[in-house]
């Protein structure tokens, strides 16, 4: 019998969808139309067990799955004995605290002796012992928001993405504790069968985020250019450079990074580029 990967996976909520999408970026047939609890893929040696989020690290540290995609708040929270190994690029917030908008408080040190409500006690509680606060913790799940307008607490400490719901409870960002993203975590134990078919996905996951993060680029170039703009184009290894029809210009072909693109793109028009061209890559592989 084929041994498989055993995939915990958020089954609602904020990390079902980036995961799902994942794993069809990695051309893993995954369907759960029926809301199973555990589906095996048809092409790619995995089992995917929907769980709640809260409940993923302390599987995968029991060997329930042997891997999991969850939240970096949810690890920190659960402290859980888990190897986080590879960031998944989606579900990005913040663990913050929020205070009453047109309150006395304005610092962390107004939370001095003050009522705190979370669904994250551990991260905060060590949070305030590193920054020599002392404040009543109240551990609440859910519409957490709420707390400072029904007198259940002074302030919150919560998750934050868009920073809409704080704007909606009339709150206010005074300190972020966290930043997160959804991880890859797997079993400290994992067994050499199942550690083959991990490196097997996580070429696949490093392959779609390298794509992600890169964009495919075509321009046209005066020949006295090339050495100028070949310099500017970062590139995999060295640009692709093709003859055109017409004399003294070539088709140069490179990759330029997301987060240099602009840049890269000025520079390039004010060298004589022409006809720029951009592509999306699907996949990415060096």
């Amino acid at each position: 019998m084929q041994e498989t990967l055993r995939i915990a996976v958020q089954k609602s909520g904020r990390l079902y969808e980036g995961s799902m999408k994942l794993l069809k970026e990695c051309g893993i047939e995954v369907s759960n139309g029926n809301n199973q609890l555990r589906v095996i893929a048809a092409n790619f040696p995995v089992e995917v067990f929907f769980l709640r989020d809260d409940d993923i690290p302390e599987y995968v540290q029991d060997a329930v799955a042997d891997i999991g995609f969850v939240g970096e708040n949810v690890v920190s929270e659960k402290n859980k004995e888990v190897d986080s190994i590879e960031k998944l690029g989606f579900g990005k917030c913040r663990l913050s605290l929020a205070v009453p908008k047109n309150g006395s408080m304005q610092s962390l040190n107004d939370l001095q002796g003050k009522k705190i409500a979370t669904s994250y006690p551990f991260i905060l509680s060590n949070f305030l012992k590193e920054k020599n606060i002392t404040a009543a913790i109240h551990e609440i799940s859910g519409s957490v928001e709420i707390a400072p307008k029904i007198g259940l607490a002074d302030a919150i400490c919560d998750l934050v993405s868009s920073g809409s719901t704080l704007f909606t409870n009339e709150l206010k960002e005074i300190e972020t504790i966290l930043s997160s993203e959804a991880v890859l975590i797997k079993n400290k134990n994992l067994a050499a069968g199942k550690k083959n078919i991990l490196e097997s996905l996580l070429f696949r996951i490093r392959s779609v985020k390298k794509a992600k993060n890169n964009k495919y680029v075509l321009l046209n170039a005066p020949n006295d250019k090339l050495e100028v703009i070949c310099g500017i184009l970062p590139g995999m290894k060295s640009p692709t450079i093709l003859p055109l029809a017409e004399p003294g210009w070539s088709s140069v072909h490179s990759v330029i990074n997301e987060a240099d693109f602009w840049n890269v793109i000025e520079l390039l028009k004010t060298n004589g580029a022409q006809g720029i061209l951009i592509i999306p890559i699907e996949k990415m592989i060096i």
